[in-house]
C-alpha cells in the first residue's frame, strides 16, 4: 500500500480545504479547541498541523493579545492559504514537521493540535517532540475524529466509493483521518512518547451541515489526499467518484441542505 501522499495537502487542495471542509467539518470544534485553550491561560501558544487556520483565527479570537501564537504546518501551501484570510491580531506562521520542531527547549505552554495527530506517521515522536518543546506544567491539547460509523458525511462517501471501486477501494478515510480513535491506543502513545500523565479524553458530538450533497462529495473526494488515491485507481476518474458520493449522500441526507453527525475525541495531557 503506497502511503506517501496521505500528507499531501498540495495543488488544489488547500482551496477546496478552506472552501468545504473548514465550515462542514472543522469550525465547530475550532472553537471548542479555542475555548479550551483560553481556559489553560497560556503566554506563548504552539500550534502544529495548523491547516488553513481554523484554530488560528479562532485563538486569535478566544485568546487576550498579548499572547503569542505560532502556527506551524507540514504542507506550505497551506500556511500561504491561511495567511491570505483576514486576521486582526499578529500570528507566526512557520513551516515545520511536527515530528522534528525547529523550537527550544521549554518554550511553549500550550500546545494545540485540531485534527493533525492521525497523519503522524510516527506518532510517540511527534508527542514526545510536544512534550520536549512544553515548558514544565504546560499543556498538550488535541483533537481527533471517532469512528468513521460517527462521522456520518465520510462514512457515506467511504462506502460510495468502496462500491465505486470494489476491486481496490480508496482507505484513506478510514485509514488516516478517522483512523486513530481508541482511547488506549492514544494513551500508550502519549506515555510512549514521554507523558507520564494520564490523559483527559472527553468525547464531544456535533453536527455538520452543507448546502447539498456535492458539497462534502467535493469536500472529501479533492480536498483531501484520497484525491490522490482515486486518481491513481485503475479507471479512476475523479469527476465520476464525485458524483457516486454526491448520490449516496442525496439518497441519505436529501438533495438541499443536509445535515449529519459529526464525533470527535479531545485530549488534554499535562507535561
Amino acid at each position: 500500500m503506497n502511503t506517501s501522499n496521505d500528507k499531501g495537502f498540495t495543488g488544489s487542495i488547500p482551496q477546496i480545504y478552506e472552501r468545504y471542509l473548514v465550515p462542514m467539518l472543522f469550525e465547530p470544534f475550532a472553537q471548542d479547541l479555542a475555548s479550551r485553550a483560553a481556559s489553560a491561560d497560556p503566554s506563548r501558544v504552539l500550534e502544529v498541523a495548523a491547516g488553513t487556520g481554523v484554530v488560528t483565527r479562532a485563538m486569535a479570537d478566544a485568546l487576550p493579545e498579548h499572547v503569542e501564537i505560532v502556527a506551524t504546518d507540514l504542507n506550505q501551501a497551506m500556511l500561504d492559504c491561511a495567511a491570505k484570510l483576514r486576521m486582526h491580531r499578529p500570528v507566526t506562521w512557520q513551516q515545520a514537521d511536527a515530528q522534528q520542531l525547529p523550537f527550544d527547549d521549554a518554550s511553549f505552554d500550550l500546545i494545540v493540535c485540531q485534527f493533525g495527530v492521525m497523519f503522524f506517521p510516527d506518532k510517540p515522536r511527534a508527542l514526545a517532540e510536544a512534550k520536549r518543546v512544553l515548558r514544565p506544567g504546560g499543556t498538550l491539547l488535541f483533537n481527533v475524529w471517532d469512528r468513521i460509523e460517527d462521522n456520518e458525511f465520510a462514512d457515506t462517501v467511504a462506502a460510495a466509493l468502496g462500491k465505486l471501486y470494489a476491486a481496490d477501494p480508496p482507505r484513506f478515510l478510514q485509514r488516516v483521518p478517522y483512523g486513530y480513535c481508541d482511547a488506549d491506543a492514544i494513551a500508550r502513545d502519549l506515555a510512549e512518547g514521554g507523558f507520564e500523565a494520564r490523559p483527559l479524553i472527553d468525547t464531544l458530538a456535533k453536527r455538520s451541515r452543507a448546502g447539498s450533497a456535492q458539497e462534502p462529495a467535493v469536500a472529501f473526494c479533492q480536498g483531501t489526499p484520497m484525491r490522490a488515491e482515486i486518481e491513481a485507481r485503475s479507471g479512476g476518474n475523479l469527476d465520476e467518484a464525485t458524483a457516486a458520493c454526491a448520490a449516496a449522500l442525496a439518497a441519505r441526507f436529501g438533495d438541499s441542505a443536509i445535515d449529519g453527525k459529526l464525533q470527535a475525541h479531545v485530549v488534554a495531557v499535562q507535561r
